[in-house]
C-alpha cells in the first residue's frame, strides 16, 4: 500500500537514491514522515566533557547533545528516548545532563543501567528514578552470551545469567518502580526470558533490534517471536542491519520484519535508530518504507511514534 505522505514506497533503486541524496542535501524537513515521531533508541557521548566508565565495554566517538539537538529540530523530531550506553556503564550523569539540557520540555525519557546481580541494585534504581520522576522508563539489560560459553559475573554490566536468583529481584524491583525491562539480547534466550515474563505478567518488555533475528536459527528467530504471546511485550524496529548480509535499505531481512510485525502488530512495535544528520535520517526513513510499506498508514504512524507514546508516557 503506498502513502500519500511517503513517496518512497514503491519508489524505483533509483528514486530511492535520490530520496536520500536530497535529505543529505538538506531537505530533511520537507520529506519528514508526517505525524508523531518518537525515536525510541538513541545514545549520545561527550567523552572530552564525561569520561566513559573504565569497565567500558567499548569507546564510541563523540556524539553530543548540542549537535544532536540541531538534527532533531531540523528533522522535527519530537521526542526521544536516551538508551543510557555501556561506555557510560551505571554512571548517569550526561543522561542527567541531556534531562537538564534537552531540545524542548519533556523532549527526552531515558533508560538505566545497573548490574541486575548486584544487591545494591534496587536502591540506587530507586534513587535514580527518585531524582527525575517520570524521565526513567526502563532498566536496560545486555544477554549476547554464545550459546555454551559461560556468563560474565563482573567487569562490564553485561552477559549476567538470566537464571540467577539476582536477576528476579531486579525485574521485581524495576516493576515496582513502574519500568519496563529493555532487553538487548541473542535469539537464542528466548525461552529463559520467557520465563521471567511469566512471572512478570504486568511489566513492559521491550526487545531491541528485532531480538537481532539474523544472529539466531530461524527456529530460535521464532521462539524470540512467540514471545508476543505476552501482551505486554513489545518489539522495537531498529538494528536491521544486524540481521541482514546486504546494505541498506537491508532488504534481505523484510521476511523477519514481516514476521515480527504479524507476531506482534503495530501497537506493540516502536521505531529506534532515526540518526544524527542529514544522511543517516534519509536511510532510517528509506529502511522504514522498505520494511514497512505494506502497512496501511494508520499502522506506520503507530510504530513511527503513538505507540511509544503511549509506551513511554510521553505528554
Amino acid at each position: 500500500m503506498t502513502s500519500p505522505s511517503h513517496p518512497t514506497t514503491r519508489a524505483s533503486g533509483a528514486s530511492r537514491r535520490g530520496f536520500v541524496a536530497a535529505l543529505a542535501g538538506g531537505a530533511i524537513a520537507q520529506a519528514r514522515p508526517t505525524g508523531l515521531l518518537i525515536d525510541t533508541h538513541i545514545h549520545l557521548f561527550e567523552p572530552a566533557r564525561f569520561p566513559f566508565h573504565a569497565n567500558a565495554s567499548y569507546r564510541p566517538e563523540s556524539e553530543p547533545l548540542d549537535r544532536y539537538t540541531k538534527f532533531v529540530r531540523e528533522a522535527k523530531i519530537d521526542h526521544a528516548v536516551v538508551v543510557h550506553p555501556e561506555p557510560y556503564q551505571d554512571d548517569h550523569r550526561y543522561l542527567e545532563y541531556c534531562f537538564a539540557n534537552e531540545p524542548s520540555r519533556g523532549f527526552f525519557k531515558g533508560t538505566c543501567l545497573f548490574d541486575p546481580l548486584d544487591p545494591a541494585t534496587p536502591a540506587r534504581m530507586k534513587a535514580l528514578v527518585d531524582e527525575h520522576p517520570g524521565r526513567i522508563v526502563a532498566l536496560r539489560i545486555h544477554e549476547m552470551t554464545a550459546p555454551g560459553k559461560p556468563h560474565e559475573t563482573g567487569g562490564s554490566i553485561k552477559n549476567r545469567d538470566l537464571d540467577h536468583p539476582g536477576m528476579k529481584t531486579a525485574w521485581e524491583a524495576a516493576t515496582k518502580l513502574g519500568l519496563a525491562i529493555q532487553l538487548h539480547f541473542l535469539p537464542h534466550f528466548a525461552p529463559r526470558i520467557a520465563k521471567l515474563v511469566a512471572q512478570f505478567p504486568d511489566t513492559t518488555v521491550v526487545l531491541d533490534h528485532l531480538a537481532r533475528g539474523g544472529l539466531g536459527t530461524p527456529a530460535e528467530y521464532r521462539e524470540a517471536l512467540r514471545l508476543a504471546r505476552f501482551p505486554k511485550v513489545i518489539m522495537k524496529f531498529s538494528g536491521v542491519n544486524y540481521s541482514s548480509k546486504q546494505k541498506a535499505p537491508f532488504a534481505d531481512a523484510r521476511p523477519m520484519t514481516r514476521a515480527a510485525y504479524d507476531a506482534f502488530g503495530p501497537d506493540r512495535m516502536i521505531w529506534g535508530g532515526l540518526g544524527y544528520s542529514a544522511a543517516q535520517f534519509a536511510e532510517a526513513v528509506e529502511v522504514f518504507e522498505t520494511h514497512l510499506g505494506f502497512a496501511p498508514e494508520t499502522d506506520r504512524a503507530k510504530v513511527r511514534g503513538l505507540t511509544a507514546k503511549r509506551i513511554y508516557r510521553f505528554d
